[in-house]
């Protein structure tokens, strides 16, 4: 919402602006309307059930498009009353809203205007004879069926991952899905009393279990592949390696556990993704053509993200010049991919969202599109495309070159206290591109208000002292310091390939079986210890018979798909 101070500065821009430029999500002007209180009241109950359903301000008594402060600023009567208005909008709203009134003194037209803020509710919001809006963009848009369907889901109310299962919960369940999960929260610093719980404690600890059935949220992170096929056949997923738009040379499909399916899809992405070393100056640089931190995050989303109930799979195509990532399920809770940069969040499936969150495996500040867009402007890539695609979000990642300059001038900004956000290496982004930036073209670019990309523009010219600034008012504009310039400008990489760490694995592995020892669970069988490590069969066997060789606590599994190697916990036999 935005304060009476924040009001008056953009009033002021009525003299070369019309309202309606001004306006923003979160911000309405709207003229009084003149000569019945009937249909004045009726306006402001409708955009009071339009501006709760996200939140925001509405101002009363500007006409939004017109230019000239004495033209557009007409004012509202002094006759109307504020307390009636009040009880007016709480009469005629289900369920019952009381907006806050404030007045605003200004020299033209009657010399007042209202101010109506309106705290976000939870929609969906209506007037009694059922008729509501919703705030989108700059407009009011009505609260059609399938925008209450959508609504609905964000809310919770129709959590699909929220549902029980009936039968024993362990039979549902993955042991490598169990323990691949627990290794990933670790890896993020999750409390490590957590991961040390028995499954069932652990499931319920995270509030997958209800009524001591397993939810399909539970499901989805650790169940077996038989279990998902039986009841979420949607969690499908879909890898091509695309050769060019229609042919493709290798395909991959799954249907695992989240962390297991994240884990298969990106293998396949690294197999072609390898790590490169630049030496600039007294920087060593090691970078991937695709960011990892940035595949993580993206991946993450699909699958947090997706409407489990669309059939279809998540579809990652792997071109020779970029990775695209499609998830069933459009955009939900207003997010749009011109306000993603700073939307909160807005999840699909919250259970499941809510336990990732306890995981530490995704950010309840919704950071993950920032880290996403971060990590390719951080090495002077093309930052992520994001779009909706019909029923389906579509997320690209570019094949572009890195910048060794760029990585090197971040990494001594960061050791003297200068730490470059999304939206300043946005605006770098754009003027090594091009040879100036506006305030709009900012604005643009980094998803924020003028008035605020302004700031940063203002940022990074005098306190950091990278822009040079030209013009004047709204006519000014921004551009690369030349020496900066220069030295960003300057190309260069080289690179080497990565192996497998044989003994990391063995490790791994003889850690979690002692584990699940301690814990009194079953072992792991040889299709387990293959999807934990992502070894092939012979490796496996070959791991397995070296670690028995060395650590006398392992005992053979014996023959058959379903034996395990187990690990005892007491002295082994002479």
């Amino acid at each position: 919402m935005r304060t009476p101070a924040e009001i008056v500065e953009l009033l002021a821009e009525l003299e070369h602006h019309i309202a309606d430029d001004l306006e923003a999500q979160d911000l309405d002007f709207k003229a009084w309307v003149e000569g019945s209180l009937k249909d004045a009241v009726s306006q402001v109950v409708d955009m009071a059930v339009c501006m709760v359903n996200g939140g925001g301000t509405v101002v009363f008594g500007v006409a939004d498009r017109v230019i000239g402060r004495p033209r557009a600023i007409l004012g509202v009567p002094l006759t109307v009353d504020v307390d009636q208005l009040r009880r007016s909008v709480y009469d005629k709203t289900d369920p019952k809203l009381l907006p806050e009134f404030e007045e605003l003194a200004v020299p033209e037209g009657t010399g007042r205007l209202l101010l109506m803020q309106m705290h976000p509710g939870m929609p969906p919001h209506t007037d009694t004879k059922g008729k509501g809006s919703i705030r989108i963009g700059k407009e009011c848009q009505p609260l059609t069926g399938s925008l209450r369907k959508s609504l609905s889901v964000e809310t919770g109310d129709t959590d699909f991952t929220a549902e029980t299962l009936e039968g024993d919960v362990q039979a549902y369940l993955s042991a490598a899905a169990m323990e691949r999960l627990r290794d990933q929260a670790r890896r993020e610093r999750a409390p490590e009393d957590l991961l040390r719980l028995g499954d069932r404690d652990f499931l319920e600890s995270l509030r997958l279990m209800r009524g001591g059935h397993l939810t399909r949220a539970g499901l989805l992170l650790a169940g077996k592949e038989e279990s998902l096929r039986e009841h979420t056949r949607s969690a499908c997923w879909t890898f091509l390696r695309m050769r060019s738009d229609t042919e493709y040379s290798e395909r991959r499909e799954g249907l695992e556990a989240l962390p297991l399916a994240l884990a298969r899809i990106e293998d396949q992405i690294m197999a072609n993704n390898p790590i490169h070393t630049v030496q600039q100056g007294m920087f060593h640089f090691e970078y991937r053509t695709y960011p990892e931190v940035a595949l993580r995050e993206g991946l993450m989303n699909a699958f947090c993200h997706r409407d489990y109930r669309l059939a279809g799979p998540i579809l990652v195509k792997h071109y020779p010049s970029m990775i695209e990532i499609l998830n069933p399920g459009g955009f939900i809770g207003g997010v749009r991919p011109d306000n993603i940069l700073n939307h909160g969040p807005a999840p699909r499936n919250p259970l499941l969202v809510e336990a990732l969150i306890a995981l530490r495996l995704v950010n309840r500040s919704n950071l993950g599109v920032r880290r996403m867009f971060t990590a390719f402007l951080l090495e002077g890539k093309e930052p992520p495309l994001i779009s909706e695609a019909g029923e389906a979000i579509r997320l690209v990642f570019y094949n572009t070159a890195f910048s060794a300059a760029l990585r090197q001038f971040v990494a001594e900004e960061e050791q003297a206290g200068r730490l470059l956000s999304t939206d300043h290496l946005l605006v770098m982004h754009h003027l090594l591109r091009h040879p100036e930036i506006t305030g709009s073209d900012a604005s643009s670019l980094t998803q924020r208000t003028d008035r605020e990309a302004r700031e940063t523009l203002t940022e990074m010219e005098r306190h950091f002292g990278y822009l040079d600034r030209g013009g004047s008012g709204r006519g000014s504009y921004w551009s690369l310091r030349p020496s900066l310039h220069e030295r960003l400008a300057l190309p260069g990489h080289s690179g080497r390939d990565t192996r497998l760490d044989w003994e990391a694995a063995k490790t791994r592995v003889l850690s979690l079986l002692k584990q699940r020892a301690e814990r009194g669970e079953p072992g792991l069988t040889n299709q387990d210890l293959r999807q934990i490590t992502r070894l092939g069969r012979k490796d496996i066997v070959a791991l397995m018979a070296e670690l028995r060789a060395e650590d006398l606590h392992l005992i053979h599994p014996g023959l058959g798909r379903s034996a395990r190697h187990v690990y005892v916990l007491h002295n082994p036999p002479e």
